[in-house]
């Protein structure tokens, strides 16, 4: 049974990070094509890429909570490889994408096949013991970082060549990533744990997130989450633009400096996670996380040369401990046959998290980045202090409520 366990773990894992390199292979240039399409004005760049970044997450706010639940009815197999086939087929459109406007429609398709990932996290759930999820999703976590680790190296090699050769490769990976899970991936849920009937009242994002405020320690959990989610919305809509504007970096630069956050972040949640949260409990695990990230998010906001800007990387990979440590609390609230449905509401969360975000932190770098260099880094300040808020109210949530280990 264990070793069962194990391989199921180590199919999904390999799924996952198919995945995640084929998105990070796309992240230096995307926004880069869009620059393109605009004839190289950057600050218009961030607002329409900040636009394209919020209809991704309004996509996730939608969709995350129906595969959820209809991953809970039948199966999370069939849901994963379905959104994989998706996502290979989204990333040739979007290579061949002759306008911004069709680009926009690919940016939408693939908010709605990513969707996928919180049914990847009900995977885990469903094979793993409650004591022990925590360093479960820590390896999701490490999953994302080896994606991370290759796909914006690969990504800022390729788009040097050409911007959207990446595409044609990430289309690849997807498209391999179904097969793999076709022949290899095996089903975690068995039919006698889908007692839940499929409905859409249940399956839309704001019924599925009726499950996060019929507990306290969930709803409180989700509103420090939803905080962490907006201010880590400023990595993937800000980042490669801001890199470029303040330090002069091209896509290759970008591409490699994604990689070493890819790389730390790896190691923390690959071989790090579980003895901290062994060691520290994952109340003070998460708490803690949040505060690392509120002093990462100031690092990059004020740091003046690139030197100064990668010693927050370390801290950022730190802030890491803090999602799978809410996860872990939360997944022990509810049954075996809502852990979907959980993981649905928590994608609906962060996908607002990531419909706000986007939206202001671009606004905000168009505002102050034409005063001058030093102003550019406002957004991440801005983040800094929503995870400084996250922080608080997680810890005032975890202090008053009596979490049951059941």
């Amino acid at each position: 049974m264990l070793a069962q366990r194990r391989a199921a773990v180590a199919f999904i894992l390999v799924t996952v990070a198919l995945d995640v390199l084929a998105l990070g292979i796309v992240i230096p240039v995307q926004p880069k094509l869009v620059e393109i399409f605009l004839g190289g004005d950057t600050a218009r760049a961030a607002i329409i890429f900040g636009i394209m970044s919020a209809s991704w997450a309004l996509m996730q706010f939608f969709f995350s909570p129906l595969l959820g639940a209809l991953s809970d009815r039948y199966g999370r197999r069939p849901i994963i490889l379905i959104s994989n086939l998706g996502l290979g087929l989204d990333y040739i459109l979007m290579a061949l994408a002759p306008s911004l406007a069709w680009l926009f429609v690919g940016r939408i398709l693939a908010g709605i096949c990513a969707a996928s990932f919180s049914t990847a996290t009900a995977y885990i759930a469903d094979v793993t013991p409650a004591e022990q999820r925590a360093s479960a999703f820590g390896l999701i976590g490490a999953a994302f970082g080896i994606g991370f680790v290759a796909g914006p190296a690969i990504g800022g090699l390729l788009g040097g060549f050409d911007p959207r050769l990446p595409f044609w490769i990430a289309a690849a990976f997807s498209l391999a990533n179904a097969a793999y899970g076709y022949f290899v991936l095996p089903e975690s849920l068995p039919p006698e744990n889908r007692t839940r009937t499929f409905s859409f009242a249940r399956a839309n994002p704001l019924a599925s997130m009726h499950l996060l405020t019929s507990d306290k320690l969930l709803f409180g959990l989700s509103a420090s989450m939803f905080l962490h989610y907006i201010a880590h919305a400023v990595l993937p809509s800000l980042s490669v633009l801001y890199l470029g504007y303040r330090y002069g970096w091209g896509v290759r630069e970008v591409g490699f400096v994604l990689a070493g956050v890819g790389v730390t972040s790896a190691i923390v949640q690959g071989a790090l996670i579980r003895p901290i949260i062994e060691r520290f409990g994952p109340r003070q695990t998460m708490v803690a996380g949040l505060l690392l990230g509120a002093a990462c998010m100031a690092v990059y906001g004020m740091a003046a040369t690139p030197f100064a800007f990668c010693l927050g990387i370390p801290l950022g990979a730190l802030w890491g401990v803090a999602g799978p440590s809410a996860q872990q609390l939360m997944t022990q609230r509810v049954g075996v046959d809502s852990q979907g449905q959980l993981q649905g509401a928590n994608s609906s969360v962060m996908a607002i998290g990531n419909l706000i975000g986007p939206i202001v932190f671009t606004q905000i770098f168009a505002a102050t980045a034409p005063w001058g260099m030093a102003h550019s880094g406002w957004a991440f300040g801005a983040a800094a202090l929503l995870l400084a808020c996250s922080a608080v109210v997680a810890a005032v949530t975890l202090k008053k409520i009596t979490l049951s280990t059941g």
